[in-house]
This record gives C-alpha cells, structure tokens and sequence, in this order.
C-alpha cells in the first residue's frame, strides 16, 4: 500500500511508461509533439497596429462592441494603436464578431450588463451599447428601456468620476414619423410615447436628455452622434431589418416581404462610413446633437428591386400590412457633419450591398461549428505563412 505522501497516478504512469517498449514511448512521444505543434499552429495572429506613445494612445470602452456597429469600431480604433475595452452582454453581439483581437495587449472583453454600474478607468467611452432592431428592443421593452436609461446613467456616472468624454449613439428614431423632410437636428419629432417602438424612440430620447444634465451640472464632455439606418457585413441575420431581410430572403428565392405600400423612404448608409462620423465626432469640439447618415433615399420598394437585381434572384415582392408607426420618411441632413468634420458617405450604395451580399452568402454555407464566416477588416488579412499582409474588400479568410 502506498503512503498518502506519494502521487499515486504519478508513480502508476512511470511505472507504465518503464514497462512500455520503446518504439511505444516513441510514439506517445510523437504524439504528444504533434499535439503540441497543433496548439501552436492555432496560435492567434494579430495585424499590425499602429504603435502609438504613452502622450497619445488611449483607454477606450466600448459598450456594445461585440454588436455589428460596435465591432466595426472596436476594429478602427485597435489598428489606430489604442487599448480597447469591450463591455457587452452578448444579447444582440456576438463573440465572434471580436474574437480576432481576443488575447491582444490592448484589448479586454468584460462580459457585463451596463444596467449595473462598471468601475475601471478609461479615457472615452462610445456608448453603443442597445438593441438596435425591432425585434430586438420589442422583445423586452422593459428592458430596452432600462439599458437606454439606467445604463446610460452608469456610463455617465462613469465619465464623471473618471472625467472621461462620452459618445452616446443615439438614433433617428427619435425624430418618429417626421413632418419635416429631410429631419435636421433642430427638429423635435413627432414620436408616439406609448406605442410599440417608444420603448426605444422615448428613451433614447431621455438617454439625450441626461446626457445633456450631466454636461450642464457635472461638466463632463458629451458627445451625441443621431444614427440613420447602417448596413453591412456582421449584421444579425434575424435583426428584423430591411437590409438583412430583403438578403436573406434573395438568396434563398423566397418572396421578399414588403410591409405597407413600400413608397415609405430610407437612407442607408455603409457601416465603415458611420464609423468614420463616429470617430470623427468623438475627437470633435462638436457637443450638440448630429445626424451621421447618408442623404441618399430610396423607396423600400426600389431597394427590394436593387437587392434582388445584385442577388441575381428570381424572388418574387409581396406586401403585406404596414407596421405600426413605421416612419413614412427618413432622409438626414448632414450639413452640421459636413461643416464640423468634414464627413459625408463615401461608399456607395452598389459597392456596400455586394460587400454585404457576400457576407450574408457565406452566413448561409456555413454547416459546422469549425466553418467561420469571420469579417475581417478591410485593412488587413493573413497570409499563407501567418503574417499580416495589406488588402482590401477581404471578407473571409
């Protein structure tokens, strides 16, 4: 009987490792080595990001940024040499989305919900963090509410004791169903307070609102930037929109769902413009409300027509009943951002639906855990040998 000193399985492995013929200790050996060269050859490559001293790189959070819009910064601001801190609780973002700058020294991932308050110290924060889609934010108003309210609260609270500049992504909701046309910042709306989008119109609304008191009464840096629809790769499949709808339903030939007349406008804009508007702003002595959108509008009609002309699709266009307060126009004036930041769209229409097409495409071939549909940035893309090589429009590995 062994002493309970000894390592019991330790001594049972040497044993059985004495008593095994060679050429079987060889292969358990080369076993084991290529084992080893598997977990290496799996080893997370970075791209080369700008370095950037101690004087002007940055601690950044941002809140929401495992989500589409959020991920596409997280990407901007990483290569611009900055460190990045991502708070999301995955409701609407994904892993994935992020998960090629996990293990980086200038990123962490806190997997945190902002309706409780978050202590660390950064420099800026970009508030992204909300539902965005109908689906989403109807699903649990309750909680749509308390994010956009409470949590942006704790985000304010958070730029006061840190003295940090604040970013709040606030949306063209809050202009509701405008009578004026294209809407300015000046407009106050015409949003219905109790109906089925007020959970998100109203408070983004009041989100502006305490934005606004804590700049007055604790003079903290606000900046709020009116977000009109956004398109492109990392999308949620199932996020209800009109972009990732009319896709979806192209490529696989089913009829693509027009609700109401489809006379209604939208503007849609790239989501490597807005992230351009976004920073831009941020850096900007601007602190007034300001739209970044693309002025372009087009019928929903019209945009099924165009989406299922890129497809290449033989869909038939249904219609079925309007939804309800669905705006019957959306179109930003962008002469604030224009004048202040020198910003407008530069990626048109076709070139950022056929970017976004491919993505979707790829979503749907997808069969397998191990198969990754990952966008990467435009910027970068690996090579064969596991170095980072310049390119551009890449959206698969």
């Amino acid at each position: 009987m062994f002493n309970n000193k000894y390592n019991v399985p330790l001594l049972l492995c040497v044993f059985f490792n004495i008593l095994q013929p060679a050429s079987c200790q060889d292969d358990r050996i080369a076993e084991l080595e290529k084992r080893i060269t598997d977990l290496e050859s799996r080893q997370q490559q970075y791209p080369e990001v700008t370095f950037l001293s101690y004087k002007d790189r940055r601690r950044i959070l941002v809140t929401g940024g495992a989500g589409f819009v959020g991920s596409h910064l997280v990407d901007r601001l990483m290569l611009a040499g900055h460190e990045v801190i991502v708070a999301d609780n995955f409701f609407t973002g994904r892993k994935r989305n992020i998960e090629h700058w996990i293990g980086h020294e200038n990123f962490e991932l806190i997997n945190h919900d902002i309706v409780n308050p978050l202590y660390i110290e950064v420099d800026q924060i970009y508030h992204l963090a909300s539902p965005a889609s109908p689906p989403h934010y109807m699903y649990n108003p309750v909680k749509t509410i308390k994010v956009n309210s409470i949590g942006t609260i704790n985000m304010l609270g958070l730029a006061r004791r840190v003295r940090a500049r604040l970013l709040f992504a606030s949306t063209s909701e809050v202009y509701g169903d405008p009578e004026v046309h294209p809407q300015k910042e000046t407009y106050f709306g015409n949003v219905n307070p109790f109906g089925p989008r007020s959970c998100y119109d109203e408070s983004k609304r009041v989100a502006e609102a305490m934005c606004y008191a804590y700049a007055q009464q604790e003079g903290i840096s606000i900046r709020i930037a009116r977000i009109f629809n956004t398109y492109g790769p990392r999308m949620h499949m199932n996020d209800g929109r009109v972009v990732s709808n009319f896709i979806l339903q192209a490529l696989q030939n089913e009829p693509i769902t027009i609700y109401g007349s489809g006379k209604q406008t939208r503007s849609f804009q790239y989501v490597n413009d807005l992230v351009d508007g976004l920073i831009a702003l941020m850096n900007s002595n601007y602190s007034m409300p300001m739209n970044i959108g693309n002025p372009d509008e087009y019928t929903i009609e019209q945009f099924a027509f165009k989406i299922r002309n890129l497809v290449g699709s033989q869909a038939s266009i249904v219609y079925k009943d309007p939804v309800v307060d669905d705006p019957k126009q959306r179109r930003p004036d962008i002469t604030l951002a224009q004048t202040w930041l020198n910003w407008s769209p530069k990626i048109s229409l076709n070139d950022g639906l056929n970017r976004t097409i491919a993505y979707f495409r790829n979503e749907l071939l997808v069969r397998h855990h191990s198969e990754r549909n990952v966008f990467f940035p435009d910027e970068w893309i690996y090579s064969s040998n596991g170095n980072t090589m310049q390119t551009t429009d890449k959206n698969e590995l």
